[in-house]
This record gives structure tokens, sequence and C-alpha cells, in this order.
């Protein structure tokens, strides 16, 4: 759930290795992904009533100016020849055919994102980013995808991740999964007289992803749809620790007030009762995400 919540510092990158797939080549500096998987595209019509609720701006540039923070796949990510694909990318493409513009993707900091949106820079952000109650109070966003935590093990060497006291656990830097699920459940260890979860942080969540194939941490948490892709790609090495859990939504984050909100609801609402969101979905393997009902600021709790 990007449960990704601000700047993504440094703190290790991986050793640029071949283990158990492209994944892995991900967590390296060159930032892309070779083996990244053939998805199709999904052909969208133009939805002429819907596109005419565009603002106005929009509409005559002829394109939505989309913020992106990549590497996170299988969500947003460059492939071999550095273009920006992904499910995310394929829904936003989806929902600017609806409204007959083209969505020109522009690299961002995750923290610089809901200010560039703020500040008009960008008309939309697009980053597998969580709506949550105070994110609502910077920005609108539009759900479209509903996401949760999971955990990720080596092969035959089980973690609990209710129990993972005096563990090494893998996080992307800025998350939720660092800010605060698992710093919660080390705290709780400290409270029980056990000791504390190591948290490490990683600048990528490939590089994380890295360090568990590796074996230089016991776990790994991130969102659902992540942490799934992790494992499809290093079948050999990795496997789920425990279920799924505390499932909240994503959202693409507008201007606070802006009526693109609105439109968007709309576009990304056809795409649902047409089947071609589902579809989409299904392409990228991430369908168990996949929800029936478009909303606007539709964090839980």
């Amino acid at each position: 759930m990007s449960v990704r919540s601000g700047a993504r510092g440094y703190v290790l990158r991986a050793a640029c290795v071949i283990a158990g797939g492209a994944l892995v080549l991900a967590g390296c500096t060159k930032n892309t992904e070779d083996n990244a998987p053939t998805v199709e595209k999904v052909k969208v019509e133009k939805v002429d009533s819907i596109a005419a609720k565009l603002p106005e701006k929009i509409k005559q540039s002829g394109k939505l100016v989309v913020a992106v923070n990549v590497p996170y796949q299988p969500n947003e990510y460059k492939d071999a020849d550095g273009r920006i694909v992904g499910y995310d990318v394929d829904l936003m493409d989806a929902v600017a055919s609806v409204l007959g513009v083209r969505a020109e993707y522009q690299e961002s900091g995750f923290e610089k994102i809901i200010p560039g949106v703020d500040a008009g820079t960008y008309d939309v952000g697009m980053s597998s980013m969580t709506d949550t109650k105070e994110r609502e109070g910077a920005a609108d966003f539009v759900n479209y995808f509903s996401a949760g935590i999971q955990w990720a093990q080596q092969k035959g060497k089980p973690v609990d991740p209710n129990n993972a006291c005096g563990k090494r656990v893998a996080v992307q830097r800025t998350t939720i999964e660092e800010t605060e699920e698992v710093p919660a459940k080390s705290k709780k260890c400290e409270a029980e007289g056990k000791p504390a979860i190591s948290i490490m942080p990683f600048d990528e969540q490939s590089a994380a992803a890295t360090a568990l194939v590796l074996g230089q941490v016991d776990a790994m948490s991130a969102d659902s749809p992540v942490t799934a892709y992790a494992i499809k790609q290093n079948k050999d090495k990795l496997e789920p620790a425990g279920p799924l859990f505390q499932s909240q939504p994503y959202g693409w984050p507008v201007k606070k007030g802006s009526p693109l909100a609105a439109v968007l609801q709309e576009a990304l609402q056809h795409l649902m009762d047409s089947g071609e969101y589902r579809k989409i979905a299904e392409n990228w393997g991430v369908e168990e995400g996949a929800i029936t009902k478009a909303t606007i600021n539709g964090a839980v709790g």
C-alpha cells in the first residue's frame, strides 16, 4: 500500500549479482529490469461525455502530467529500454485514453509528489501511494486499488510477522512498513522483554528483495502486490511469511479541491464497469487487489 510515505534516502545497496532472476538485477545501480514481463496493453476508447469534463488546461494541452517515483515492481518501474512500465502505468494510460489525452510521466522524489501536485507542477501523482487521513489533508485521492502488507521469507526459513523479535527485516525507506508497521511490532517485542526487530531500510524495494534473496536479512515487509512480484521473480528462493494484512486503498493524489478528482474517478469507474480495469489487473497478476467502485478520499481509519 504505498504505504510509501516520504523521501527515500539511501542506506544500503545490495551487490549487483544475478540471484533468482531479474528482480535482483533491478536492485543494481542501473535501475531497470532486463527481464521485465511482456504485458499486453488493453485498448481503450475515448469517452466524449467524460472527456468533456476535463479542466480546460489539460484539455488544451492534450496531456495529463503524472508524477511517478520508480522503481516499485510491478506497479511502476523501468524496463531494459528505460521506459516506465507497470500495472499503474497501464491503468493510468487507460484512464488517459478514456479522457482523450496522453499521460506524460515525469519522475519525482516520492516525498515531492504531493507538494508538486499542490503547486501545479503535476496534474496527478501515481506511485502506489496509500490514501491515508493524514495525506488527505494535503491532497484529494482517487482510489483505484486495495493493497495490504505481506511479508516474505527465505524458503524453508520461517519467520512469524507477529513474533519477529530479534530478526532482521528489510523494508523500503520511508514506507509505512518502515515508519509504522515494523516499528510497532518491534516496540511490542521490547515491551515483552524480547529483543527488538532490526529494521533494515533500503533505497529501493528491489534492493530489499535482493538482501532477502542473499540472506542478508531474515524477512522483508512490503505492499502485497510488490511482495507477490518479488516471490514470483525469485520462486526458488522466497516464499510468503504469513497472510496478507492491513488492507488499505491506493490513491492518485490531485490538488485539494480540484475538479480533476471527479473526472478521474468517473473515467476509472467506466473502466471498471467495462471490464477493462479488471483485464489490466489480470495482465499484471494483481487482480487480488482489484476493486469494483472508484472512490475519492477512501482512507481507512
